[in-house]
C-alpha cells in the first residue's frame, strides 16, 4: 500500500439518523429468523374497539412497535393463535373477548447490526478514520439475503465507537464482488465531513476493470449516462431516460490502459457514485466486465467474479485537511487473469 501525505476542510452536514442504525437500507422485513430465546409471547383479549377487525390490523394496533406487514408475515408463518388454535389468515375477523396470542420474533434486520469478529485488511488508521482493503465476496451492509458477516458487522466488533455512528461509519460502498479500497469514519465529525466531500465530488476513486472486446475509439472518454433500475430486470441497473424520472445522473471517466483482440484493461474514475455504475457504463459501450453475467460479461480468464478492483483512493483528511493517497495492488485472481491474457499494469 502507498500512502502519500502533504497538506489541505470541509463543510459538515447534519444526519438525523439515530446512532448505530444504518441509513439508506431497504425497509424490508423478513421472517426467516427462527424463534429462539429472543422470541416473546404476548397475549391479549380483543377489546370492544377491535370487534370485527381483521387479525393483522388488530395486532398492528395492539403491538404498535412492529409494522403490519411484518405482523402479517408472522401470522402466515404460524406465530399466532386465536382462542388457543393456530390461525394463519391475516384477514381473520375477530370478536370482542377473543383470546389472541402472538409470538414476536426478532426480525433478521433487527439482529443484523451486531458485532462479528473478522479479519480486516487495514491500510491506514487514526482516531478519525480507517482505510480498508475490502476483499471480493464481502458484503458492505446488511440487507436481504446478507443479514450477517458484512463489513458493518466487522466494524462494530473492531471499534466500540462504530455503534455510535450511522452505518458504523461507512460513507460509501463497493459491490460484494468488487475488491479494493474504502474509507470509513471513526468519529461523527469525520463522517459528516467525508459525506460532504463525497457529495461535492472531492474524493477520488479509481478502479481497474478487465472488460470484454477490443477497445475502439478514443483512448480516454467520459461516459455521461444516467443510471436507474432496469425496468425489465429489477436485479439490474441500466442506462435510463432522465425525462421519465427513471434514475440519476451518472458520469465515469474511462482511460484505456491496454488493448488486445479479446478484451481491454481500463482505468475508471468515478465522478458520481451510482449503484453498479462502472459495470453499467462499460456494458453500455459494448465492453461488459469479464465474469459479470448480470451485465453480459462471460466467465473468462479464470475469474469467478466481476473483474473490477478499487485500486486508488485520494481525499483530504476530514479533520487535518492533509491530502492522502492510497493504492492497493491487484488481488491474486485479477492479477492471474491479466497474466493469462498477457496484460500488464504499471506499479
Amino acid at each position: 500500500m502507498i500512502q502519500t501525505r502533504s497538506i489541505i476542510s470541509s463543510p459538515s452536514s447534519e444526519d438525523a439518523q439515530r446512532p448505530g442504525v444504518p441509513a439508506g437500507l431497504p425497509e424490508t422485513e423478513d421472517v426467516a429468523a427462527e424463534a429462539g430465546a429472543d422470541a416473546e409471547q404476548r397475549q391479549f383479549e380483543v377489546p370492544a374497539a377491535l370487534h370485527g377487525e381483521r387479525l393483522d390490523r388488530a395486532l398492528a394496533a395492539l403491538v404498535a412497535e412492529f409494522s403490519r406487514n411484518y405482523l402479517r408475515q408472522l401470522i402466515e408463518d404460524g406465530a399466532a393463535r386465536l382462542n388457543g388454535a393456530p390461525v394463519r389468515k391475516p384477514a381473520q375477523r375477530l370478536k370482542v373477548g377473543d383470546r389472541l396470542e402472538i409470538e414476536l420474533r426478532p426480525t433478521p434486520q433487527a439482529q443484523a447490526f451486531v458485532p462479528q469478529e473478522m479479519t480486516l485488511d487495514v491500510v491506514f488508521e487514526d482516531e478519525h478514520l480507517v482505510v480498508i482493503n475490502k476483499p471480493a465476496g464481502l458484503v458492505v451492509h446488511p440487507a436481504a439475503g446478507h443479514w450477517s458477516g458484512t463489513l458493518l458487522n466487522g466494524l462494530l466488533a473492531r471499534d466500540a465507537r462504530a455503534a455510535q455512528l450511522p452505518r458504523a461509519g461507512i460513507v460509501h460502498r463497493l459491490d460484494k464482488d468488487t475488491s479494493g479500497l474504502m474509507v470509513v469514519a471513526r468519529s461523527r465529525r469525520a463522517m459528516d465531513a467525508l459525506v460532504a466531500r463525497i457529495a461535492a465530488r472531492e474524493v477520488g476513486r479509481e478502479y481497474v476493470a478487465l472488460a470484454h472486446r477490443s477497445w475502439t475509439g478514443p483512448g480516454s472518454r467520459t461516459v455521461d449516462a444516467p443510471i436507474g433500475r432496469d425496468p425489465r430486470n429489477r436485479l439490474r441497473m441500466a442506462v435510463v431516460d432522465l425525462s421519465l424520472n427513471a434514475g440519476k445522473p451518472a458520469q465515469t471517466e474511462l482511460h484505456l490502459l491496454q488493448n488486445i483482440e479479446k478484451g481491454c484493461l481500463v482505468r475508471c474514475r468515478l465522478i458520481t457514485g451510482r449503484t453498479h455504475q462502472i459495470r453499467v457504463h462499460l456494458a453500455s459501450l459494448g465492453h461488459p466486465l469479464v465474469s459479470d453475467p448480470l451485465y453480459g460479461g462471460a466467465m473468462a480468464a479464470g475469474m469467478t467474479r466481476q473483474a473490477l478492483h478499487a485500486r486508488q483512493l485520494t481525499f483530504h483528511h476530514p479533520i487535518t485537511d492533509e491530502p492522502l493517497r492510497f493504492s492497493s495492488p491487484l488481488p491474486g485472481d485479477l492479477q492471474a487473469a491479466l497474466d493469462s491474457w498477457g496484460l500488464t499494469i504499471e506499479a
